[in-house]
Order: structure tokens, then sequence, then C-alpha cells
């Protein structure tokens, strides 16, 4: 049993200036509001197997995640994994040229990796609320990558 929900964004930057915001990990508790930290696991340049801890905020709550690259294609698309208490979390960024600018669609995915009874009922009572605020949280997270990118200071 899985929940997914996806958003995009148009963006007036090109796909390697939203790239060089989104693939910014270290940085990335300056841009958004929701990421009190970041501890990289690994070193070097963004790229399939790096891997951090992120601290977030959610629902009133600090949380920290392993989190890792599971793809990535500059600056078309990335893929980001996270595995927490028995559910399977999957980011992916899309990055489209459009309008002079980038259309950026999340799409976040939520799966059970071993379900039982219980879990699939909490998933079918509380998945949809959960995916309610989930993507309050993704407008959030796409309005200040675009707020980053469209900042003549940060180009």
């Amino acid at each position: 049993m899985s929940h997914t929900t996806s958003i995009t964004r148009h963006i007036h930057a090109s796909p390697e200036r939203v790239w060089s915001v989104i693939t910014d990990v270290e940085g990335s508790a300056q841009t958004l509001s929701g990421v009190q930290s970041v501890q990289m696991l690994s070193a070097g340049p963004y790229r399939e197997g790096t891997r951090w801890k992120e601290t977030r905020t959610m629902m009133g709550r600090s949380e920290t995640v392993e989190m890792w690259v599971a793809q990535a294609e500059a600056p078309r698309s990335t893929t980001v994994k996270a595995l927490q208490n028995g559910a399977d979390y999957t980011t992916r960024f899309t990055l489209a040229e459009s309008s002079g600018g980038t259309d950026l669609t999340m799409t976040f995915g939520a799966a059970l990796t071993y379900p039982t009874r219980i879990s699939r009922l909490m998933m079918m009572l509380f998945g949809r609320i959960g995916m309610a605020m989930t993507r309050k949280a993704l407008a959030r997270d796409l309005a200040e990558i675009a707020a980053k990118a469209e900042s003549p200071q940060s180009a």
C-alpha cells in the first residue's frame, strides 16, 4: 500500500540554475524553512550514492532522517530516498525547460516496507490526511526553491 502526490511550479530560472539549488544539499537548511540542519555522510559532488542526515520540522515535530540520492541526471531529474519507521519514502524532482524558465515537479511517495494489518489500517485512515499535509510542505519547498533560483544574489 502506498500514497503518492505530485505538484509543479514554474520557476523563472534556467534548469541549470534550478538544478544547482535542489542539489545543494549542504545549503538546503538556508533555502528551505522546514529543514533545521543537514549532516553530510558522504563527500564530493551531488551524485548517485550521496548520503546525508536531514533534520526537518513537520507538524511541530523535529525528526532526523538519513537520505540518499538514488538517481541523478543533471539537469533533468533526481530521485532521493529514505527509509524510516517501516516506510520507504521517495522524492523525485523533474525539471523541464518551459516558457523561458523551468517547470519543476516534485513527486513524493510513501510505501510501507513490511505492511501489517495495523499499518495498512493506519495508512488507510491517516494516509490522506498525511498526504494533504505533505502537499502543503511540498508547495512551500517549491516556493522557497523558486525564490532562491530566481534571486539575483544567488545567480
